[in-house]
């Protein structure tokens, strides 16, 4: 029996997911968050095979706690789900641990198929997901950067230092020197200044 739980805060979105999981021999819903918060009590006692996560909370968003919460639970699958079919948003979840990334216009067909692969730990996405993932990599001047990865980027375009940045978006020094490399490798930059000036380049942040 795969279990699963869901983290979203719209009960029509769960209810929608409960009743689309209603009578599988070989899936059980065994409960609800509506927040990270309460997400991170319920797993403190119990995980799930299958986390379906919410990209966008009241206290969070869905990339930084599933990063979070697969350092904490290796063993325990996680499948975003999200109304936005944007590029960036599914790379940093991705990149942050998702086997997979569902729309929440998805089918109950694909829900299923996406819920049984993440439980044998296999990746899954959508036909309209992974559409739109090729079309990112098809264009050859669009680097997808992540919510937090552009913050950094802005912030340290105006000369603030790793503890600085660490202070202004409530992240550890660590996390934002990780954004910092990943900016650097995405980029292929050298250093900070030459980070800066390819940024410019690519249009991915301003002159003022």
């Amino acid at each position: 029996m795969i279990k699963v739980f869901i983290t979203d805060d719209h009960f029509m979105v769960v209810e929608g997911i409960r009743a689309m999981l209603g009578g599988r021999d070989d899936i059980e819903l065994i409960g609800y968050a509506s927040n990270a918060a309460s997400c991170r009590a319920f797993l403190q006692s119990r995980q799930p095979d299958v986390l379906l996560l919410d990209i966008s909370l009241p206290d969070g968003t869905g990339t930084e706690l599933c990063k979070e919460l697969k350092e904490k639970y290796p063993k325990m699958a996680i499948l975003g789900i999200s109304t936005f079919n944007q590029a960036s948003y599914i790379k940093e979840m991705i990149d942050n641990g998702a086997l997979g990334y569902i729309l929440k216009n998805t089918t109950q067909k694909e829900l299923v198929e996406a819920i049984r692969m993440a439980s044998i730990g296999k990746e899954y996405m959508p036909f309209e997901v992974a559409k739109t993932l090729h079309l990112a990599k098809q264009s050859a001047d669009k680097i997808i950067l992540g919510r937090r990865e552009m913050e950094v980027l802005n912030l340290l375009k105006v000369g603030f230092t790793n503890p600085e940045i660490a202070d202004k978006l409530n992240l550890s020094v660590n996390t934002v020197d990780t954004y910092r490399k990943s900016l650097l490798f995405k980029l292929d930059a050298k250093n900070t200044a030459d980070l800066i000036r390819l940024a410019f380049l690519h249009k991915l942040i301003d002159a003022d």
